[in-house]
């Protein structure tokens, strides 16, 4: 598993020529490149391209085909815009000439303004629940032998599912779920890698709320599972090494796709983020 370490040092993009950045892939047992990577790789080619007063406030990405984890990705940035107060980047990730994502994302120059937003609501605290290195362990003894390495080693995020299912018996619930989720280990104070780690991230668990009603395991080989698109707005500034609960929910399933969304809530109750996600969702059997 990739540990934080290792994740940082996939987002320090090598700049290859101007708005031009190539990264890599974890050398792991996957087969596809982990949507959350190129999520937040294309966040940071855009990044490289505005001044440091500009803040990403939003990211629309789609993915198109499945990355290849042996080769490198190249992210090629559009400049579209450089206004007084927004500037707007659209990145195009590229693999065997092929583009496989393609993300446009919006940059502010920071300004005050009316606030206002939805409070967070009122679920057990992260001290409340199990420690997750106890909980992996007990998943991995259930696990079957070709699944046990999804739970071996360490890991960049630490992450305690509210009221979680049972992965290898799931049963059939409301398409709700309540994750806290930080890094496992402290960030440097460098806004534009905390918001790319939430990037990252955040593509973890989105897509399965909507599966919940189903009562699917994604260890289920009839099982198949993708995203299609993501997309994020930042509201406030926000620490990645410290709590932050997601709230989501999954409004809909129809024609092989669901639909997903997401409420970014620090610890201490602030709306820092939202989100949202379809995804492929197909039971072959």
């Amino acid at each position: 598993m990739t540990t934080l370490e290792s994740l940082i040092d996939l987002l320090d993009l090598e700049g290859i020529e101007l708005n031009l950045f190539r990264g890599r892939s974890p050398q792991e047992r996957s087969q596809r490149v982990f949507g959350g990577q190129v999520v937040g790789q294309a966040l940071v080619a855009a990044t490289r391209t505005v001044s440091e007063d500009r803040v990403a406030h939003s990211l629309k990405g789609d993915f198109l085909r499945p990355g290849d984890p042996k080769t490198p990705i190249l992210y090629e940035v559009d400049r579209i815009r450089d206004g007084k107060s927004f500037n707007t980047r659209r990145v195009v990730a590229i693999q065997h000439g092929k583009a496989i994502f393609a993300m446009s994302v919006g940059f502010q120059k920071e300004e005050k303004g009316l606030e206002h937003q939805i409070p967070m609501p009122d679920v057990p605290r992260p001290d409340d629940l199990p420690d997750p290195e106890i909980v992996r362990a007990e998943a991995r003894k259930r696990a079957p032998e070709e699944f046990k390495h999804w739970y071996d080693g360490n890991r960049a995020f630490e992450q305690k599912v509210i009221d979680p299912i049972d992965e290898f018996d799931p049963e059939k619930r409301p398409p709700f779920m309540g994750v806290w989720v930080r890094s496992a280990g402290s960030l440097p104070d460098d806004r534009a890698l905390h918001q790319c780690l939430l990037a990252y991230v955040s593509d973890m668990n989105l897509l399965d709320t909507c599966v919940l009603p189903h009562g699917v395991s994604w260890m289920d080989k009839r099982f198949q599972a993708a995203s299609l698109d993501h997309s994020i707005w930042f509201h406030r500034d926000f620490r990645a090494d410290e709590w932050m609960l997601f709230v989501q929910d999954g409004p809909a399933a129809a024609g092989g796709r669901g639909f997903n969304r997401g409420l970014v809530y620090t610890e201490s109750g602030e709306l820092v983020a939202s989100m949202s996600q379809e995804g492929l969702i197909r039971f072959h059997g």
